[in-house]
């Protein structure tokens, strides 16, 4: 893929014409999906897609286009010309950007991970074997494969980035709307984590099919699980919440934060880890991305993720951030109490397994809301008693992230987007379970 990548980047720097910057940008998968129902495959499949973005520049004006490939360069490069074609007639329609800022001098970069996958007929057949032992009805979605992107340009960049791993997302259904949601996902597949993960899944599925206990609008002592936990971090940043734009405009949910009113647990750090994430590890403008951007310091604030046009705009560095300034690969880091001891350390109080409709109650002061849902537990004296029927959560990230937090767990756990529009998505989370003194409950 990597020669396919330089041939095809060769091809396209030859034909930009004196006065002109011409960029590639090159994404590439080959993925296996198989849907799963009853624990038993539903629907296999495969995608095997190369698509080429190809950005002309000329006298600070700028147009793009995709094109899809066919493997077979006679082939693409003539849709190269086309797109080209296509190009230089609608440039000069164009107004002149004032934000463009395309990433300049020599700069060749590699990453290319060695693969660590088995066989998607290898992962399938584990995920079968352990519904059939289980006796459970499973559902879920398994994504699996490599990856690869290229970026090259007429300013002197040239990056290349490979990897590979997968996601596999499911529900273990008892009955009605009763069911328990998991998750496994990364770039090395182990069978045994995936066991006991199946197993605890069942353990809590029959706790499920106890009678419900309904609880009263209230303030209470909590386990959010790394899969609950993941709720409110994404929340916070998918809407800008380390977002530079975002801060600069004040419509950051953090914004207290960024601008020295409020500060968090000193418990808290949170990274943009590129080295640890499976995104390319540079931007769709050339720009190279940090090993690691520290966002949150225990508890202070640190840096901000800057796409290249907010650097032009407000004066500041690119850090490698996609244009919506939300993090790839985003990690929080690790604390001290075990996953083994997270039921007594909760003592008396809830169990969230999940979260979900979450969303701002008021955005501006970092005030959440959401559901809890599937496997949440009211648990007495450090022992699960009965499920929770489901209930709903406000309350503010800086009371979760700053004064209600206890605890966060020892280990962490990595999950990967499950979107695959277009194509599968490379962000990634890597963060641990948190013990709250109280969440606020009003319904």
């Amino acid at each position: 893929m990597k020669s396919s990548f330089n041939r095809l980047a060769d091809y396209v720097l030859a034909a930009g014409r004196p006065g002109e910057i011409v960029s590639v940008r090159f994404a590439a998968e080959q993925s296996d999906f198989v849907r799963f129902n009853r624990g038993k495959v539903r629907q296999p499949g495969s995608v095997d897609q190369r698509v080429a973005t190809i950005r002309l520049v000329a006298h600070g004006r700028q147009a793009a286009a995709e094109r899809t490939l066919s493997g077979s360069d006679a082939a693409d490069f003539r849709g190269i010309d086309e797109v080209f074609v296509a190009l230089r007639e609608r440039l000069p329609l164009l107004p002149p950007d004032p934000q463009l800022h395309l990433a300049a001098g020599e700069a060749h970069t590699e990453y290319a991970e060695v693969p660590r996958l088995p066989p998607t007929e290898e992962m399938v057949a584990n995920i079968l074997d352990e519904a059939g032992a289980a006796n459970v009805d499973l559902v879920g979605f398994l994504a699996a494969g490599a990856v690869w992107a290229g970026y090259a340009s007429s300013l002197g960049q040239r990056h290349w980035f490979a990897t590979a791993s997968f996601n596999f997302e499911w529900c273990l259904y008892l009955s009605g709307n009763v069911a328990v949601k998991s998750s496994y996902a990364g770039a090395a597949w182990n069978p045994a984590v995936l066991h006991e993960k199946i197993v605890e899944g069942r353990a809590a599925l029959s706790v499920l099919a106890r009678p419900p206990k309904l609880l009263a609008p209230g303030s209470y002592r909590t386990w959010l699980t790394p899969a609950a936990h993941l709720e409110l971090l994404q929340l916070a940043n998918d809407w800008g919440g380390f977002s530079a734009r975002a801060a600069k405009t004040s419509q950051s949910p953090l914004l207290n934060l960024w601008g020295g009113k409020q500060t968090l647990s000193p418990l808290l750090s949170i990274s943009e880890d590129a080295v640890g994430g499976v995104a390319p590890r540079f931007d769709d403008e050339g720009w190279e991305r940090p090993n690691a951007v520290p966002l949150v310091a225990s508890g202070q604030p640190g840096s901000l993720l800057v796409s290249s046009r907010s650097a032009l705009e407000y004066g500041l560095t690119p850090n490698g951030a996609a244009r919506e300034e939300a993090a790839q690969s985003l990690a929080m880091g690790t604390g001290t109490l075990p996953a083994a001891g997270a039921l007594a350390a909760l003592g008396t109080g809830l169990w969230v397994g999940n979260l979900w409709y979450t969303n701002w109650s008021n955005r501006f002061i970092g005030r959440a809301t959401g559901m809890t849902r599937f496997a949440t537990f009211w648990v007495e004296n450090g022992e699960v008693v009965a499920p929770v029927q489901a209930m709903r959560f406000d309350d503010s990230l800086f009371r979760i992230w700053g004064s209600e937090l206890e605890a966060l767990g020892a280990e962490a756990e990595t999950m990967l987007s499950g979107s695959t529009y277009y194509r599968r998505s490379t962000d990634s989370f890597r963060l641990p379970g948190a013990l709250l003194r109280s969440l606020a409950l009003t319904l």
